[in-house]
């Protein structure tokens, strides 16, 4: 279930985080950005991209201020029988059950569709780890959107390949099921209000996963972009990123990132789980 904020009136301190972001470095002659490209047991990611100052704002007690349809992300309380995220089996068997009838319920969708996970509990700088560093995946300190306007087209037609036409003609989004493992200090997540962001900061890149093409967006620095996330987030609760959205009146994405908050800057690596899912309406 997907419950309000418990915290309410008063008594909250917030955290607030001066912090930088990593952007795309554009050369600015037109070129595209260098494909990534994942399989194999690594990932191979070699775009450049620079850092820029930003404050992130804790919405600790505000969270029923954002919602996917008017900023892009979300937040649930939500509670897993899943604990651990140890057991692919387990995982795929009781806590994708579990994702598919959140986003329902969430959403008003008819089907959920779920076409991956990723479990993070590796270092801040893992990309850097040589061959298997898949093995030690930790957070994506990167500013990025899974799937561009195209890219979540291309997934459907990935997954849906005789369905695909007609399910075009009704709504469709991308949303990724963001859960702690265990309370989330290093590392935490920001994602970017949508409606901060115009889509002339996005640009489509290349992305290949075990033989599947895909197309995401990274994103041009723009100083108008607003962060945000919420301090020490629980296990219990679970954050709603919206990379897609086939209805363009609401929100259709949410750039987000891991980032550094200096106060936690030497503490013990990120785990956390996230469910990527196509999420079906009915018209």
């Amino acid at each position: 279930m997907c419950e309000k904020s418990l915290l309410v009136n008063g008594g909250i301190e917030k955290h607030h985080v001066n912090t930088t972001f990593n952007y795309w470095d554009d050369p600015g002659d037109g070129s595209k950005p260098t494909p990534i490209i994942i399989g194999g047991g690594r990932i191979s990611n070699k775009r450049p991209h620079n850092a820029h100052k930003f404050l992130v704002t804790d919405i600790t007690g505000e969270e029923e201020n954002y919602s996917l349809d008017s900023h892009g992300f979300q937040y649930c309380r939500h509670t897993s029988a899943e604990k651990d995220f140890v057991d692919e089996q387990a995982i795929q068997a009781t806590y994708y059950e579990e994702c598919r009838q959140l986003l329902k319920e969430v959403t008003g969708a008819r089907q959920v569709h779920i076409f991956n996970h990723k479990v993070r509990r590796g270092p801040t700088q893992w990309h850097h780890l040589g061959f298997s560093n898949l093995a030690n995946r930790g957070p994506v300190t990167r500013t990025h959107v899974d799937q561009s306007y195209r890219g979540a087209e291309l997934r459907l037609r990935w997954e849906f390949p005789g369905e695909a036409d007609e399910l075009v003609q009704r709504r469709y989004q991308i949303i990724n099921v963001w859960r702690p493992i265990a309370t989330i200090l290093k590392d935490p997540i920001a994602t970017a209000d949508a409606g901060s962001v115009p889509d002339d900061d996005l640009v489509a890149a290349e992305m290949t996963e075990d033989g599947f093409k895909g197309e995401q967006w990274v994103v041009r620095h723009n100083p108008d972009h607003r962060w945000y996330y919420k301090h020490r987030l629980t296990p219990e609760e679970v954050l709603l990123i919206k990379c897609f959205d086939s209805d363009s009146s609401v929100a259709q994405r949410s750039l987000h990132s891991a980032f550094e908050d200096p106060v936690h800057r030497d503490g013990i690596s990120r785990q956390s789980i996230e469910v990527r899912c196509l999420v079906l309406h009915a018209d």
